[in-house]
């Protein structure tokens, strides 16, 4: 069986389209079809649904598909293994991480290129849960997100740094004050990450403890988009501290301590706990566990 074939395989899966699987696949929408015709063949049952569209993968095609992935997966790691004893290692690493983790991606890869410079990183601004089934279907290498809230299982993790929540208000502004209380902060015009992002669940978790709910005038899943909205001079965000450093000396923000701090947030790296483990995702695992003391 010809591995390119379990490729297109997955990658139809993934994309759920026959053009953007072929794209991805680097090859012609023929070409992905006759691929997938001919694994059809050699399994000797039908693993997608067609009409003039993709429709959806058999009963046998999501059986087997996990496997699939298994198998281009240890494939990979069979090529890492094998480039480690031949040089310097190489490769791209796929690292999803959680909005709040994104300022300390620097001091990441600077901590994986000191041991191992011919190594790439492929970075996704993700939700929690989608670093998680990134991981479980083989399509990351790592992860930067949440450890303690909604833990992910099956996995070696590594802590990073303990977020806490600040207040971010525009300067000037009447939220402009030395510290603030969460009944007042909950009581601002406020914009915040939307609800399928894991802080959002942490933070209402937190005001619902207190007895407080929000209804933000506006959503988004980056902090930056939060942040730019914030300055515009309008609206007030709850953000974490990870972005003090990037907000540093800008003059037309504030990020505002909490009378009554919430519990910190722990965030940190996660690989997929399996053995033998692949060479990228040992490498920047343990990366990551040299920034340690630096994060924490």
């Amino acid at each position: 069986m010809q591995t390119r074939f379990l490729e297109y395989f997955v990658a139809l899966a993934r994309e759920k389209h026959f053009a953007r699987a072929a794209e991805a696949c680097h090859v012609s929408q023929p070409t992905l079809s006759a691929g997938i015709a001919a694994l059809e063949s050699l399994l000797g049952k039908r693993l997608v649904v067609r009409s003039h569209r993709f429709v959806d993968l058999t009963p046998e095609g999501h059986a087997i598909l996990d496997h699939a992935r298994r198998i281009l997966a240890e494939q990979d790691g069979l090529r890492q293994a094998i480039g480690v004893r031949s040089g310097p290692m190489r490769g791209e690493v796929r690292l999803g991480a959680i909005p709040a983790a994104m300022p300390l991606t620097g001091a990441v890869l600077r901590a994986l290129h000191a041991e191992h410079p011919a190594v790439t990183v492929r970075l996704h601004s993700m939700t929690s849960r989608e670093i998680e089934r990134g991981l479980i279907d083989y399509e990351l290498d790592a992860g930067l997100t949440y450890l303690d809230n909604e833990p992910p299982a099956q996995v070696r993790a590594t802590p990073l740094f303990a977020e806490r929540y600040v207040f971010a208000a525009a300067a000037g502004s009447a939220y402009d004050r030395p510290e603030i209380s969460w009944r007042d902060a909950a009581a601002a015009p406020l914009c915040l990450l939307h609800a399928g992002m894991q802080n959002r669940r942490i933070l209402d978790a937190h005001l619902a403890m207190l007895g407080l709910a929000v209804t933000p005038v506006a959503t988004a899943d980056s902090y930056v988009a939060l942040l730019s909205m914030v300055i515009a001079g309008d609206l007030c965000s709850i953000v974490t501290d990870s972005h003090r450093g990037l907000v540093a000396g800008n003059e037309t923000l504030r990020l505002i301590e909490f009378v009554d701090p919430a519990p910190t947030n722990n965030v940190g790296l996660i690989i997929l706990d399996r053995q033998p483990a692949p060479p990228l995702a040992t490498a920047v695992f343990e990366a990551v566990q040299r920034l340690g003391a630096f994060g924490s």
